[in-house]
């Protein structure tokens, strides 16, 4: 077998770097010509939004306001809170789950695009040449007309970074854009199954990286063995109750935190409504 020179190393480097260069350039094509869809480029039609008029006077306008004020708003500030950084299929199926009150589901899936296009008419959005679809409508988000992206309070986000120590602080750096990571109505229960059933692979597959490079100490033999069998072990047990405690415990405690803070929430509304009908009174 021949020796591998420098100049076989230089030259796999610099394949290494076409390739990476042809990869980058690529995908900066496929995002050039697959622009992000958003509300703001006329995702329905006039005429849609008409006929979800005439279904959301029959079906909806007992429970739900067209306007800022009123039973359950559905245009404005609530409408921004509720569904600003998500997509239009969110709203779709926020829809078709939640609506009519009383009877859910009950329309037919062209009469829910027909109300969804009404809302997206009331809160400004302009109407286009094509009629809202339930596969097109995934790709649609609801953005601000200026780009901006920034969350409403108290909403969940997601945030994918590197966690770094900073003086006595912990910071995340090199972090992507917040995304809300909520869908509104879903149970917190279904919430934390959904996330557990994400996170579950790259838990495990980290947590078993880390505990078979340390096998060798937990298994050692010899001089010295004694001592790193003990580092290794212990680090062997941590790394395996770590890995519990994040796919089992931290959803389940995830849930009767939320739960309790929703349920303290409602008390205290409730308490102010009867303090305001006693003033009132």
């Amino acid at each position: 077998m021949l020796p591998v020179t420098w100049e076989d190393h230089e030259m796999q480097s610099l394949v290494g770097v076409l390739f990476v260069a042809l990869a980058t350039a690529s995908l900066v094509t496929a995002q050039t010509a697959n622009p992000r869809r958003t509300v703001w480029d006329g995702v329905y039609t006039e005429a849609q939004a008409a006929r979800g008029t005439t279904a959301y006077g029959q079906s909806c306008a007992g429970c739900h306001a067209l306007a800022t004020e009123g039973k359950a708003p559905l245009v404005g500030d609530p409408f921004w809170k509720s569904f600003a950084q998500k997509n239009v299929g969110d709203l779709l199926e926020f829809v078709s789950t939640y609506m009519p009150n009383g009877n859910p589901g009950s329309l037919t899936e062209p009469t829910y695009r027909d109300i969804v296009a009404l809302i997206l008419k009331s809160n400004g959005f302009p109407a286009g040449t094509t009629e809202l679809g339930g596969n097109a409508s995934v790709s649609v988000q609801i953005v601000q007309k200026d780009g901006r992206t920034e969350l409403p309070a108290n909403a969940l986000a997601r945030v994918v970074g590197c966690l770094t120590k900073n003086g006595a602080d912990w910071v995340v750096t090199s972090a992507t854009t917040p995304e809300r990571a909520e869908r509104e109505g879903q149970r917190v229960i279904d919430a934390a199954i959904e996330a557990a059933r994400i996170r579950l692979r790259p838990i495990l597959m980290t947590s078993f990286a880390f505990i078979f490079g340390v096998l060798p100490l937990a298994l050692a033999t010899g001089a010295g063995a004694n001592s790193r069998a003990a580092i290794g072990t212990a680090v062997v047990g941590g790394m395996l109750t770590a890995t519990i405690l994040a796919i089992f415990y931290i959803p389940f405690f995830f849930v009767l935190v939320r739960r309790g803070v929703r349920d303290g929430l409602v008390v205290i509304r409730e308490r102010l409504r009867q303090r305001r009908r006693e003033a009132q009174a």
